[in-house]
């Protein structure tokens, strides 16, 4: 049984919405970095560019966090139930938070792993090699864009993750493009180029991953919402009719949505059931005004003033 608050249609729709637009930014990332990792690979094991390999490994991470990504936000959107009275909401916050892991885990070991060939003699792999790169980067590029527009928009943390893993993968197969490229022209440095650029991924994703670790960190403690939602809350509540002013305001996101714990003040000689449809009058407008709000737990306290 649900145990949702009543809502409108259209706020349904919105909130449906949200979830929609959310899934297919991560279907898209899974469906392009499947690609890019059938032509990373096969472009790394027959050029023999370890760079391209290590790319292609990351790919495989990613993958598998779009996969990740694209279960929780499953999982977020179901309905309350007895177990999870505040619904599955962090669900899409865990997904992040173990993106921004593996993320870092994967560029640890890819580190070990390319600090190892150092020790051996290392061929130029050959100028395709770089095309290869340089395609893998502008598609990156792109996916980054359209990714972290969502992410933006929707305030979604594992997507605002994820759009961080393809932005640090473009800067990565850019830079390994441009080595590659230029390799062939640096003499006795040449044969090293490769891994050193390996090793700038590397350096690149972790410095990522922990930005991303940190951003999740905080919402799954529950920090204050922006700003500009809370503002939008105390508007919205203060504008209620008989509506004196605003005691006490949390307001914390879970997942794509958020809850809010308010005390609004009014007239203290009103009776108990006056009191109690301003309260729901609050809360009503709230639901209605912002979609993306899960529930309002609301306290009505008596104001004292003049």
């Amino acid at each position: 049984m649900s145990l949702s608050p009543p809502r409108d249609e259209a706020s349904i729709a919105v909130r449906d919405r949200v979830y929609i637009d959310a899934k297919r930014a991560a279907i898209w990332g899974l469906s392009v970095n499947i690609v890019l990792v059938v032509a990373k690979m096969t472009g790394g094991l027959v050029l023999r560019s370890s760079a391209l390999i290590a790319d292609a490994v990351n790919s495989i991470g990613d993958v598998t966090s779009s996969v990740a990504v694209r279960a929780a936000l499953h999982v977020a959107e179901q309905e309350e139930d007895d177990d999870h009275p505040y619904g599955h909401t962090k669900a899409e916050s865990i997904a992040g938070f173990g993106v921004s892991l593996l993320v870092m885990f994967g560029a640890g070991i890819l580190a070990i792993e390319t600090i190892r060939q150092f020790s051996v003699v290392q061929a130029i792999p050959h100028w395709s090699a770089g095309v290869i790169a340089a395609v893998c980067s502008v598609i990156k590029e792109a996916l980054f864009r359209y990714t972290s527009h969502v992410a933006t928009r929707l305030g979604s943390a594992a997507l605002r993750a994820t759009a961080l893993d393809h932005r640090s993968d473009a800067l990565g197969s850019g830079a390994i493009a441009i080595s590659l490229f230029a390799a062939p022209y640096l003499g006795a440095f040449g044969p090293y180029v490769d891994p050193v650029a390996a090793l700038c991924v590397c350096g690149v994703l972790m410095m990522t991953s922990a930005k991303m670790f940190l951003a999740i960190a905080a919402e799954l403690m529950d920090q204050q919402a922006d700003a500009a939602t809370v503002a939008k809350v105390r508007d919205i509540a203060a504008d209620v009719d008989q509506v004196k002013e605003i005691e006490k305001l949390r307001v914390r996101k879970s997942g794509l949505e958020y809850f809010i714990e308010i005390h609004v003040q009014v007239d203290g000689q009103l009776s108990v059931d006056q009191g109690h449809r301003i309260g729901h009058e609050v809360k009503n407008r709230l639901l209605a005004n912002m979609p993306r709000v899960r529930d309002v737990h609301l306290h009505i306290e008596p104001w004292m003033g003049e």
